[in-house]
């Protein structure tokens, strides 16, 4: 903030008298409390901070205190909401708040600052997806001098007040003015306002605010106006700061495009989409009317060396960007004749109607070798080498060094690796040594990672709103675990309950977090990894946004996802259960095997099972034997008894049916604590659960919902709140997160509380007693769509389920309403268009479900454009578009319908003028409302602020 030479003639004392006034409900036990970089403040330690002091005015609650400073006093400070100990219960988002006293400002004066809390809302405006691409002035704005500079005020009992503003969206030529009620303020006439100065970075100032542009037009902000009651009754002089948050606008609304990196199809690409197709698709895009562009998680997933590495949620590292995407032709500009021709052939061999991953990776990464081999040294001594690897070293050579060893050793495994098993800094420094035998491996992975980067940056640099993606885990064999093993509980496997996706749950087979050992370095890990996406993306999507506020864990022997519980939650105790009634732990944590069952479910290979699997336990009753009591041993065994014939029925439905058998418990005993129990998942589905008595049942049925439903959520909501604002604040990032599944109540609150973006698909609705999802009632801070990579295409949805199809059409449209079976454009263009014009901040489109809107482009099945099946834990991630990029450039009807479709639901941006048919120029006009400033009898009128987009920096009205 620019210092504003202020001066009163009052005589000079030792200090200024700073106080703190901030508007703000809180609960029994809460205090709010202002901390800042001076020790005045605490120097940002909490616990030192200045607690304000509550006083109700009006229907408000306003905290306020006072500190005092010497006259040339300057700090940042920032408010929490703490406890009696003092401890954070919430904090503000955004920026730090900047405070500089009046130059000239003599001892003993008063300085108010009125300030309004910061939420997660606010900051949006201030993410670079905003600041740096969809409002970014490429026309620039002037610094100006301060307003209110004088000698001295005119008169004692004068008041002067530095309103603050914020509003980045400001088109060219335009000005932001102050209009109120008095003379000074123009008496609501817009061209007798009070015009504003810019002071850098979005802040203008002011009282009440409008816009007035070169045309001569003026949009006013919304809102019922802001009011500024000033005490008459002191009459010493005195300085306002009043920062009043946002400019009011109609909100800001978006729309893009979703594709996986590997599906994208290009003339030029080598047989799966490269980072430097991303031009072509940033120029469709545009041409679209669409903001952005989504992608899938692009890092290194090289674990298994074969096609389960298609799965791109599981990194080998979560730094390093994948060869995969590697355009090889832009390695050198002096290819030689041989190496072209092998680049045309390959091409054509790949250019297949899906992803021949392994042939593809390894076709680039043998033609890449070539070329490393002729311009190693010309590159890897580049001053721009240096510079990359002075940056990235602290990744790159754990990296370079893993994957040599994984190939060596011919395994990801790396407690295979002998004595390389355990990282530490002494054995890298050898393995990457100059002087190792090696070491032009080692080169050749820092090679492959700088021209990607390289790839990488010319293409979000060329496009600027790229959106990434966060994916929950890491592979449990990665550079990750083997550099920071205690950052992670490698017994234990990430997955999620049964949900939409799901009904068995899934297991990911990443090892959760150890969130508590991540906390002792303020998440350095997490931070570092979100440093590194901001330098190629501007927004991203944190994958099962869930996992930070709990997390499903199983035990690493599982294979499937049921049997899990959450992470960190209250378990039921032994003293619990047994004053309710319940003591018989092994019968409800032990599989309950009864003859019967065996014999039910295996027919007449009953008695193989029995014997290969099964010990008596009880007369009638079974329990599995120890090489044979986990999901993993199962697997062996069977694969084992297949290998020598002898299995009577198929191998997958015997394994099938003995874990049900293995996963008929009541509770889960913690392997930790063996006094501590967690409900298995949907237990009255089991057959453990139906023989209890009615006692047993309704008490642990009652435990049951109250450990999923009522008793973790503040426990949830305090997790979330440690260790997301240290992600949300370690980048620029514009963060939306993916919110599907089983949903706590707390989660939904505390994103809106930290302004985190949700995701609506429509066939997935969050309300329970929906079974269609309805865009129109989406909220602003949302992400909406009709699929997600993690689902079947919206075409595929419709043209596989009669009955749904019919119910989602009568509910939509009406109940005579009759749907086609085949989802013929007509209806992709009544989805989308219900998409589109939803509240909803972003829409955002698979590319499939655009494609739909033109018959040509629905030749190929639609269950073939289906990217992911939940249900399939070895997936083979390989659908590629059918249509190149090249020719979606050409087709200016498909263009122009997608265009049509996003212009006319207004989502674009808000103060872009638009010309009809007639090349009349059409201004949205916004109204504001009523509110006030007094001082002493009068009263001033003004707006109010409303949570929402961008803004700009301030100005500052006198008030006598």
């Amino acid at each position: 903030m620019a210092n504003l030479g202020l001066f009163t003639g009052t005589k000079i004392v030792k200090s200024v008298n700073v106080s703190f006034r901030l508007p703000y409900y809180t609960h029994w036990g809460q205090r709010l409390l202002v901390c800042g970089s001076e020790p005045v403040l605490g120097s940002w330690d909490v616990k030192k901070g200045l607690l304000l002091s509550p006083a109700h005015q009006g229907e408000e609650l306003i905290w306020c205190g006072s500190v005092a400073v010497p006259s040339e006093f300057s700090c940042e400070y920032s408010y929490y909401v703490v406890d009696d100990e003092k401890s954070v219960l919430r904090r503000e988002m955004g920026k730090k708040r900047k405070l500089v006293l009046p130059e000239g400002i003599n001892g003993g004066e008063n300085v108010e600052l009125h300030d309004l809390w910061q939420t997660g809302g606010d900051a949006i405006p201030f993410r670079s997806a905003f600041k740096d691409v969809i409002f970014r002035q490429s026309w620039g704005l002037n610094i100006e001098r301060p307003l209110g500079i004088q000698n001295k005020l005119d008169m004692e009992d004068a008041v002067l007040v530095h309103f603050k503003i914020c509003c980045p969206n400001v088109e060219e030529e335009t000005s932001v003015y102050v209009i109120g009620s008095t003379a000074k303020l123009g008496q609501w006439k817009v061209h007798d306002g009070l015009k504003l100065n810019y002071a850098g970075d979005s802040v203008w100032q002011a009282d009440a605010y409008c816009k007035y542009g070169k045309a001569g037009n003026f949009s006013l902000e919304t809102g019922a106006h802001r009011d500024l009651s000033i005490d008459s009754s002191k009459v010493q002089p005195r300085y306002i700061f009043l920062s009043d948050g946002m400019m009011r606008e109609m909100p800001w609304r978006g729309a893009g495009v979703a594709i996986p990196m590997f599906s994208v199809r290009s003339e030029a690409d080598l047989g799966v989409g490269e980072f430097l197709d991303l031009k072509l698709l940033v120029d469709w895009a545009v041409e679209s009317g669409f903001h952005l562009v989504q992608l899938l998680p692009i890092n290194d997933t090289s674990v298994h060396g074969m096609w389960w590495d298609s799965y791109p949620y599981s990194s080998l590292s979560v730094f390093a960007l994948h060869p995969l995407y590697l355009r090889v032709e832009a390695l050198s500009e002096n290819l030689p004749e041989n190496i072209k021709k092998e680049i045309q052939e390959a091409r054509e061999q790949l250019d297949g109607k899906d992803v021949d991953y392994e042939a593809t990776l390894a076709t680039k990464l043998s033609i890449a070798k070539k070329v490393f081999e002729q311009e190693k040294d010309l590159i890897l001594n580049s001053r721009s080498f240096h510079k990359y690897f002075s940056e990235n070293e602290e990744w790159l050579k754990p990296y370079a060094a893993f994957c040599f060893l994984r190939d060596f050793f011919e395994t990801s495994d790396h407690s295979q690796w002998g004595r390389f098993s355990c990282f530490t800094e002494k054995k890298l420094e050898k393995l990457v040594s100059k002087d190792s035998l090696h070491y032009d491996i080692i080169r050749f992975h820092y090679y492959i990672q700088f021209h990607l980067h390289l790839q990488l940056s010319e293409a979000a640099e060329y496009a600027r709103i790229l959106k990434g993606d966060l994916p929950i885990g890491v592979d449990r064999n990665s550079v990750d675990t083997w550099v920071y093993p205690n950052l992670f509980r490698m017994n234990t496997s990430t997955g999620a309950p049964p949900d939409y996706f799901d009904k068995n749950g899934q297991n990911w087979g990443f090892p959760t977090y150890n969130w508590e050992e991540m906390s002792k370095d303020n998440y350095a890990w997490w931070r570092a990894r979100l440093t590194q996406m901001a330098k190629y993306f501007t927004a991203y999507r944190i994958d099962h946004i869930l996992g930070f506020f709990r997390i499903w864990e199983l035990p690493e022997h599982a294979m499937t996802g049921l049997i899990g519980k959450f992470r960190p939650s209250i378990p039921l105790s032994k003293e619990e259960l047994e004053r309710e009634g319940i003591w018989d732990f092994d019968r409800l944590s032990l599989p309950y095997i009864q003859q019967e069952f065996v014999q039910e479910k295996f027919g007449a290979s009953w008695t193989f099972i029995v014997s290969n699997f099964l010990n008596d336990y009880q007369k009638g009753r079974y329990e599995f034997k120890e090489d044979s009591n986990t999901e993993k041993k199962i697997a062996s065994k069977l694969k084992m008894l297949a290998e020598k014939s002898m299995l009577l029925e198929s191998e997958d439905k015997i394994r099938r049916d003995l874990f049900d058998l293995l996963k008929n418990i009541v509770l889960i005993r913690d392997p930790e604590d063996a006094s501590k129990f967690y409900p298995r998942f949907n237990l009255e589905d089991t057959s453990s659960f139906q023989d209890l008595d009615d006692h047993s049942k309704n008490v642990l049925r009652r435990l049951y919902y109250d450990y999923y439903f009522h008793r973790q959520e503040n426990l949830w909501r305090q997790n979330a709140l440690k260790t997301l604002p240290a992600l949300l604040n370690s980048s620029d990032m514009l963060a939306c997160g993916e919110d599907l599944g089983l949903i706590p109540a707390c989660v939904h609150p505390v994103m809106q509380e930290l302004g985190l973006i949700g995701l609506r698909i429509q066939r997935m609705p969050s309300e329970s007693d929906l079974e269609f999802g309805i865009p129109s009632q989406y909220s602003y801070m949302t992400v909406c769509a009709p699929s997600c990579h993690d689902c079947s295409t919206f075409r595929a949805w419709w043209e596989e389920d009669e009955e749904r199809r019919c119910r989602y059409f009568k509910n939509l449209v009406g109940p005579d309403a009759i749907p086609s079976s085949q989802c013929v454009p007509d209806i992709a263009h009544f989805i989308i268009r219900q998409h589109v014009e939803a509240p909803s901040m972003w829409a955002i489109f698979p590319l499939q479900d655009l494609l739909a809107l033109k018959e040509e482009y629905t030749t190929r099945p639609a269950t073939e454009e289906t990217i992911n099946d939940p249900t399939n834990p070895k997936h083979y991630w390989r659908y590629r578009v059918h249509v190149t990029l090249e020719s979606l450039l050409k087709d200016k009807e498909l263009i122009a319908t997608i265009k049509g479709l996003v212009r006319g639901s207004g989502r674009s941006h808000p103060s872009v003028q638009e010309t009809d048919e007639l090349g009349n120029q059409e201004t949205i006009v916004l109204i504001p409302g009523k509110h006030q400033v007094t001082t002493g009898q009068e009263k001033i009128s003004v707006g109010k602020q409303l949570n929402g987009v961008p803004r700009k920096e301030t100005c500052v009205p006198q008030v006598s």
